[in-house]
């Protein structure tokens, strides 16, 4: 997988920061477009295809949530890299919880941020090798929930699910092994990399997120099970 071509979008009110990143992502061979306020930067994202949208939190006007809110309500694959200088532990939760596949505070390191657009970029193309490769035991069912990793979409009862990239990958961990208990640590290192900055509460906000989609009652999950004290297993009774 090459990083010529890969569209970046950009959307950070510090223009000398900004001129600092795209002409970085130029040279490592990204096609970057960038924005200085998120009404701009959701209407030039609603124009195009995007591999990767880097979004500040603190800008004028429309906050970095707000325009992650709006990606989200539309779009629950392209992958979101926060870039921000809000660094506490429950900002980074709340972005990750919002629907952001990635987080960096500033000050941050330019060969970092690369890094892991190349890794958010490296993701979408496996998916869509995925579903591009072996076509057999595809779709899983279980009950009303039928889980398509061709096409990565999922069903309850007839209904598709918007599902973000994070919480596809999630669900289809567990439910490829149902019955097996994963811990926080392990889900941790299957479904976000080892080394990103994430912590292990964030799991369990993502599959609060989940059940509050794919279950008919959160409270009262048949699909995602708690194993208190270890972690959470997909049900084989279904």
């Amino acid at each position: 997988m090459t990083e010529i071509g890969k569209r970046v979008l950009l959307i950070e009110d510090d223009h000398d920061l900004t001129e600092l990143i795209t002409t970085h992502l130029h040279q490592e061979g990204f096609d970057a477009v960038a924005t200085h306020n998120g009404e701009t930067g959701l209407q030039i994202f609603a124009r195009g295809s995007w591999d990767v949208v880097i979004l500040d939190w603190m800008m004028p006007g429309m906050s970095g949530l707000d325009v992650l809110r709006e990606i989200r309500n539309t779009d629950s694959h392209t992958p979101v890299l926060m870039l921000t200088a809000r660094g506490e532990e429950a900002d980074k939760v709340l972005g990750l919880e919002l629907g952001c596949d990635d987080y960096m505070t500033k000050p941050f390191s330019l060969r970092e941020l690369v890094a892991r657009i190349k890794v958010l970029c490296r993701r979408v193309e496996l998916a869509r090798e995925l579903a591009s490769g072996d076509k057999t035991n595809q779709v899983l069912k279980f009950g009303a929930m039928v889980i398509d990793t061709d096409k990565r979409r999922v069903t309850v009862d007839g209904k598709q699910l918007q599902l973000t990239m994070k919480e596809f990958d999630l669900l289809y961990t567990m439910a490829k092994h149902p019955g097996r208990t994963y811990s926080r640590s392990q889900l941790l290192a299957l479904v976000w990399d080892q080394d990103s900055d994430v912590y292990e509460h964030t799991v369990n906000s993502h599959v609060n997120r989940l059940r509050s989609k794919v279950e008919k009652n959160p409270n009262s999950p048949e699909y995602i099970l708690t194993v208190w004290g270890l972690g959470y297993r997909f049900t084989d009774e279904v």
